[in-house]
């Protein structure tokens, strides 16, 4: 059956309207308008009406990058060093987490991305223990929320990392391939399968060829981390002799498919190679300040046509789990590190956090019009956060309240009502995470006693 979705007003194409409403038919928008013209639509004949008074209607947000398992890790490696974290928080619990562990902490991560009006993630997924159980468990905790997820199966062979990270060649491919067969076609809607080469460090450039490779005869696609931290363009130049992006591109890789992560460190050689090559940048600026990993140039990169999608980073290295906390900080961290309060505006990050994450994953999401997947947040007009009524997007972008965020739709079934999970209780929820991480503990730091 249909379904009608009216709201006082709303924000379609990223232009603030007053009363709207949206139809939706399994699944996708139909009609977008004024409520009497859609109800008169003979598609809207016998629709279920849902009305939003006081509210704005608003599109879902993309997280473009997010590794939900590191949400157990939040408070566990705060205010320490990159590498120190790495190795006393995340390589130290993460290899404990059985398939059941990871749909605990799928569960947690999207649940709590779904309070905060994330209808689309994209989970960049690297602990898959040499087969498919964890990531598959992770999807249908996706699926049992009612989230879309896209499951970015890591391609990781670097030995230096846990035994649980790492694959061969042939094995990455082959259990890629078998959980894209699984779940992807049958499931596209709601569920993508997309491969992902970890990193230069992650990743030798036989895995990096074979992800992407792994891409193109699926037809997706692809996913790799690049230039977060300095260190890694020294290390990138003593291995390779060129830069991270320059190293890679020289491989046989397809970067018009390429969602490079981070590229915090990326020269302007760089910034123009991906430009000119048409690959997309999945930028994650609470990460990287929390990580103190440095400052995307995102500003001379959309200058340069390049898509940029935004994305929370794992729970543990941004610790919130809200594009809408990113669109706020993408923008702060450019106009401060410009010097420049008009270096970008609200409006350039709300398309970044809602259709350019859809760009990346190349999902028809991100926006109210006809032909997208119907991903709706209402948001309460009565909260002060969203006074006086100005301009809707700006407010959206620099003021909102997470506490104003009432209900999200997701491929048409409202999966947050009220404030509260339709589908899974947050008790149950709250529960498992006490169980799995009880007996964990806080990394110390070199100078911590």
């Amino acid at each position: 059956m249909a379904t009608l979705f009216v709201a006082d007003r709303a924000l379609v194409g990223g232009i603030a309207r007053g009363e709207t409403a949206v139809l939706e038919d399994g699944g996708a928008i139909v009609a977008v308008g004024a409520p009497h013209d859609v109800a008169a639509l003979p598609a809207a004949a016998g629709a279920e009406v849902v009305r939003w008074r006081h509210k704005a209607l608003v599109p879902g947000t993309v997280n473009a990058h997010n590794h939900s398992f590191q949400s157990l890790l939040r408070g566990i490696g705060d205010d320490l060093p990159f590498l120190v974290w790495r190795d006393r928080a995340l390589y130290r619990y993460s290899p404990r987490l059985d398939a059941e562990a990871m749909a605990t902490a799928a569960l947690f991560a999207f649940g709590e991305m779904l309070l905060h009006g994330v209808t689309t993630v994209c989970d960049f997924y690297y602990v898959n223990a040499g087969g498919n159980d964890h990531a598959a468990a992770t999807i249908e905790a996706a699926r049992r929320l009612g989230i879309r997820v896209v499951l970015a199966r890591c391609f990781y062979d670097w030995d230096g990392a846990p035994a649980a990270y790492r694959e061969t060649v042939p094995q990455a491919v082959a259990n890629f391939a078998a959980l894209h067969a699984r779940y992807h076609d049958r499931e596209r809607r709601l569920v993508s399968v997309q491969p992902a080469p970890h990193s230069q460090h992650g990743a030798t450039p036989a895995m990096i060829e074979a992800g992407a490779g792994a891409a193109r005869d699926a037809g997706v696609p692809w996913h790799i981390h690049l230039a977060e931290e300095s260190y890694q363009v020294a290390q990138s130049l003593e291995r390779f002799g060129a830069r991270p992006l320059a190293a890679v591109a020289a491989l046989d890789v397809d970067l018009a498919t390429a969602n490079v992560v981070h590229g915090c460190w990326f020269d302007e050689g760089e910034r123009a190679l991906l430009a000119e090559r048409g690959g997309r940048l999945a930028y994650c600026p609470g990460s990287n300040m929390f990580l103190g990993d440095g400052v995307t140039d995102v500003v001379d990169l959309v200058a340069r046509g390049v898509p940029v999608g935004l994305g929370t980073d794992g729970g543990c290295s941004n610790n919130r789990v809200s594009v809408l906390d990113e669109m706020r900080t993408c923008a702060l961290l450019q106009k401060v590190s410009r010097t420049d309060g008009q270096a970008i505006d609200a409006e350039a990050v709300w398309a970044m956090g809602t259709v350019g994450g859809g760009r990346l994953l190349d999902l028809p999401v991100g926006d109210v019009a006809v032909g997208q997947r119907c991903d709706l947040v209402a948001v309460d007009l009565d909260d002060p956060s969203l006074w006086p009524a100005q301009a809707l997007a700006k407010n959206l972008v620099y003021a909102l309240s997470s506490r104003a965020i009432t209900d999200v739709v997701v491929d048409g079934e409202v999966v947050v009502a009220d404030r509260r999970l339709t589908r899974v209780p947050l008790d149950e929820i709250q529960e498992r995470v006490r169980l799995l991480t009880s007996d964990w503990r806080r990394a110390q730091g070199p100078d911590e006693p």
